[in-house]
Parts: C-alpha cells; structure tokens; sequence
C-alpha cells in the first residue's frame, strides 16, 4: 500500500488529492494520498512528518506554500534542480537519505510549451517574459524560463524579495522591475506566480484593473482554483490567449508520481477529472 501525502496551509483548496488518485488508479497502483496541513511556523510538526518518510511510513510527500523553503534544514539531499531553485515540492528516500527536488520547473515548462502550441501561434517578439512574483513558485519558473533561453524580468510589491531571487541567479541576467513600470517593458509573456486570485478570492487580480496589456501577449496564471481567474477572464476580454496553471499541476505532479513510483501515469487519465 503506498502512501503518499501533501504538506502545505492551507490546503482546502488542493486538487491533488484527485490527480494522484486517477494516477494511482491508472497504473493499477494500491495506495493513499493524503494532506497534511501544517502552520507555518510549525517546524516540529514538519519534523515530525518527514520522520515517517524516513522510517517507510510514507513513501513521498509533495510541498505546497508556505513550506518549499522550510522544509530544506531537513532533508539530507537536494537534487541540482531543487537546490540551484532553492525550493522543494517533492519529498522521497534514496538510500536511506531524504531527498527534497523539485518537479515545478519541468512541469511548468511542459506545460507553457503546450500552451503556446495548442494557440498555434508564435511569439511575435524574442522571448521575453514578465513574472509577477518573486517566491518559492517564481524560482521554479524563473529557473525553467532561464534555462529554456527567455529573457525574464521580475515583477514584485517587493522588490527586496525580488533582488534577493535576482542575486540566487546572478550567472543569468534577471531584470526587476515594479507593477507601475509593467508596460513600459516589452515582453510576449505575462505569467502570474503569486496566489493573488485564488479561491476564494476569485474578484482579485495581481494586475490593476486600469491596466491594458499589449496585443498578441500570452498570459500564464499558476493558479488553478477557479478554473478561470480574473487574470485569464481579463486577458481574454481583451482577446488574448491566456491559461490557468492547471497543466502545470498536473504535469509537477505526474512527475511526481513517477518519481515515487516508478511508474508513468498517463497524462489523458490526468486530465479526464477535470473535464467536466
């Protein structure tokens, strides 16, 4: 029986649970994926957690807000990814090691790039991209974008925490830039990674609403819940292609999932539960 689990708080609004469930029953896998909320300043119970990863109790656990940084002063690994990201969203044990990666990135970048195929259109300008945000998801998509040739900059209401993610990348030129100066920057793509418009708060946008973006700019929004935020719900208004992070979801976690398992879920049985 394989037990696999979710740290993160809140986690109410967690489609996890679903995906791995469709994972577990596409490769005809016996098993349990569970959540397990904990404060954010809770270390002891973080702790006490990824004791049970340790002893076999359970065999992987992903890592949601606020704790992809956390949880690092307690595995004894970090694989190159999650260690050149400085965040972790996945947790398994290696030869009696705990070992903390990171699928973020990898998933994220699948997904963009089916998202900008299936519009069948190409990106007018070079490759250039705007992040808003400048925490544990932005590194993952930042060091994806970076490493796929995208010449990024950074949006961020705080612009200490974006020179610090800036200077975690000091080899790349990262650009930083303030939500006023947004339009003065060309860019083909606009990616959300700030929880800004998240269920509940689904009136809520990371953009001003007095904020015209450009033609022909893709906009990416991580998140997921509701199915279609305000971000995307505006970008469309204004005639542009635009998506939730639920890809990007989905594929994180499939590579999870094999990461674990060993198995390779199939991404179609992925996708069903959320058709309708």
């Amino acid at each position: 029986m394989i037990q696999l689990g979710l740290i993160g708080y809140p986690l109410g609004h967690s489609l996890s649970p679903k995906i791995h469930a469709a994972a577990l029953k596409a490769c005809e896998l016996q098993g349990d994926y569970s959540l397990f909320p904990i404060l954010p300043d809770d270390k002891q119970g973080l702790k006490d957690l990824l004791a049970r990863v340790r002893t076999g109790g359970l065999h992987g656990l992903n890592v949601t807000i606020p704790h992809k940084q956390n949880v690092i002063e307690f595995v004894d690994e970090l694989t190159p990814t999650a260690k050149a990201i400085g965040a972790v969203n996945t947790m398994y044990l290696r030869d009696n090691k705990l070992v903390g990666d990171n699928t973020d990135a990898a998933g994220f970048l699948s997904d963009l790039n089916r998202f900008l195929s299936e519009t069948q259109s190409k990106i007018v300008n070079h490759k250039s991209v705007i992040v808003l945000g400048a925490g544990g998801s932005a590194r993952a998509v930042v060091y994806a974008l970076l490493n796929d040739g995208w010449e990024v900059t950074l949006a961020a209401r705080r612009i200490e925490q974006a020179d610090q993610l800036a200077n975690e990348f000091a080899d790349r030129q990262l650009l930083i830039t303030n939500y006023s100066s947004l339009i003065l920057h060309p860019f083909s793509l606009l990616i959300n990674t700030t929880p800004v418009g998240m269920f509940p708060n689904v009136d809520d946008s990371p953009l001003p609403d007095e904020l015209s973006l450009p033609a022909n700019v893709f906009v990416y929004d991580l998140v997921y819940n509701p199915s279609e935020t305000k971000l995307v719900k505006t970008a469309r208004a204004q005639g542009l292609s635009a998506t939730t992070g639920l890809g990007m979801l989905i594929e994180q976690a499939a590579l999870a999932f094999e990461l674990w398992t060993g198995h390779k879920p199939p991404r179609e049985e992925l996708w069903k539960i959320f058709e309708n």
